[in-house]
């Protein structure tokens, strides 16, 4: 949106119009200036690695962005953790005023003969010396009385064993939560090189359309020549408009789903739709070096993020059970506090503070037993979980070994079949132009070569696909895109 102002202003300066004009354009005009901004820069030129990096950076794809955010709370998490175990300081000022009544605490009389006798004596005194009789009463009320405490306090765990495992279960928590983001990455890179392998489908198929609508419309003036020369019919050139009108339906089709592939490629890339691209690569056949089933489990067994992932969620579980039965042990705790006390109006008094306790737990109403048996039930469940896990790695690379043997026998047939339909087109042809054969010959051979071309394509992204679903099994996509 501000680059697009900043074009607006441009064309309004470039028109001699002021900034107040320059607001009132129609958003007509602003899209046609976005638009024209777009096309100034050309379109974005991208590999397969690129569209990769671009989708996998903090700012690309949405799960990437997820993932990175749970990444800085368990981080988060894990420092509030480690909190517990360092001193607590905290300083603040107080002021008060009080108003203390004796009477609601019951001192409204106090029957003392020892008191009563002193007064009387006193007063007996004051008569002979002629002076005023002494009375006592005890005031319903005191005060007001003002104080000021300025004072710094600390606290800090000594000792805590389950505080302790329950940081190191945090810290397990944050290192699972470094291996999902890589198991993003790897996802996301997966579908990123997929959608990128579509987009060349795509691109490939345009190019074998036009080719087909190229051939047809030679074949159609061929038809006409034949027609004209009198060695063919109209039956002929009747079925060359036919092929040239079904090619060209074609066509439209395939650039329709080229507009689709592309699109879907900025969307996972998290793009703006509107975006020209232009993709640099090729379907081509790219051969890998063969691996036995059991070399290639062993590596998904030591690569695979979302299995380490696991594990570390495993290990965590396993310190949060242990840090609830370690809740049972004592806990030491120290805490002490320093400042000054007293009226305002005179010399505030230091005053400190120190003391440690040991907190023994005795009985709890058996919050903690229930605590302990959940924190049991989840690692077990994270057990589960792993082994689950592994018997899925398995089957993945199982899998993706069979379909990248599959798609490397596809390719292989493609290449075969596309020859031998290149070869009866061009005899077909040759046939047609001696006058031996008919247009049906050379229609059938171009359907042939058709679907020929169609199948080599799709054999290509058969294998490619299949290369980085091996990649993905085995935990290593980056290695197959590159």
């Amino acid at each position: 949106m501000k680059t697009t102002r900043i074009v607006l202003a441009l064309i309004a300066g470039v028109a001699g119009l002021n900034a107040a004009d320059s607001v009132m354009f129609s958003p007509e005009a602003a899209a046609a200036a976005a638009n024209d901004e777009i096309a100034a820069r050309g379109p974005l030129k991208l590999t397969m690695k690129r569209a990769v990096q671009i989708a996998t950076s903090p700012e690309g794809n949405t799960r990437v962005q997820l993932d990175l955010e749970s990444l800085k709370q368990a981080k988060d998490r894990s420092r509030e953790v480690l909190a517990g175990l360092l001193p607590d300081v905290e300083a603040y000022v107080g002021v008060g005023s009080s108003v203390r009544s004796l009477a609601a605490g019951g001192f409204t009389d106090i029957q003392s003969p020892a008191l009563t006798d002193a007064i009387n004596l006193i007063n007996d005194f004051n008569k002979a010396e002629n002076k005023p009789l002494v009375t006592f009463a005890i005031p319903p009320r005191i005060g007001p009385f003002d104080t000021l405490d300025m004072r710094g306090e600390a606290s800090m765990n000594l000792f805590d064993f389950s505080l302790i495992k329950k940081l190191k279960a945090s810290h397990a928590t944050v290192r699972a939560s470094q291996n999902n983001v890589n198991s993003t990455d790897e996802t996301v890179s997966s579908q990123v090189a997929k959608a990128y392998l579509a987009a060349l489908r795509a691109d490939a198929d345009v190019e074998a359309s036009q080719a087909d609508v190229d051939l047809s419309q030679a074949e159609l003036k061929q038809s006409e020549h034949s027609k004209e020369a009198g060695s063919g019919t109209g039956m002929d050139v009747t079925r060359a408009n036919v092929q040239l009108a079904n090619d060209k339906q074609l066509l439209l089709v395939a650039k329709n789903n080229q507009t689709k592939s592309h699109l879907q490629l900025l969307r996972v890339m998290n793009m703006r739709l509107d975006t020209p691209v232009e993709l640099v690569d090729k379907l081509e056949y790219k051969p890998l070096d063969t691996l036995s089933v059991d070399d290639a489990i062993s590596q998904a067994l030591a690569n695979r993020p979302d299995l380490k992932a696991q594990l570390q969620n495993e290990d965590a579980a396993k310190l949060n059970a242990s840090s609830v039965k370690y809740e049972r042990m004592p806990t030491v705790v120290a805490q002490a506090n320093y400042g000054t006390i007293g009226p305002p109006t005179v010399a505030l008094l230091p005053t400190r503070e120190f003391y440690g306790s040991v907190r023994i737990p005795i009985f709890d109403g058996g919050r903690r037993d229930a605590r302990r048996a959940e924190s049991f039930s989840q690692m077990r469940q994270e057990s589960i979980k792993t082994a689950d896990l592994r018997d899925q790695i398995e089957l993945d690379v199982r899998l993706a070994m069979d379909s990248l043997k599959s798609a490397d026998e596809q390719v292989k047939v493609a290449e075969d079949g596309l020859k031998l339909a290149e070869r009866e087109m061009a005899q077909a042809r040759r046939r047609f132009d001696a006058g031996v054969a008919g247009s049906l010959e050379v229609s059938d051979a171009s359907d042939k070569l058709q679907r020929a071309r169609t199948n080599k394509i799709d054999a290509l992204f058969n294998h490619n696909a299949a290369r980085i679903d091996f990649g993905q099994a085995l935990g290593k996509t980056s290695s197959m895109i590159d």
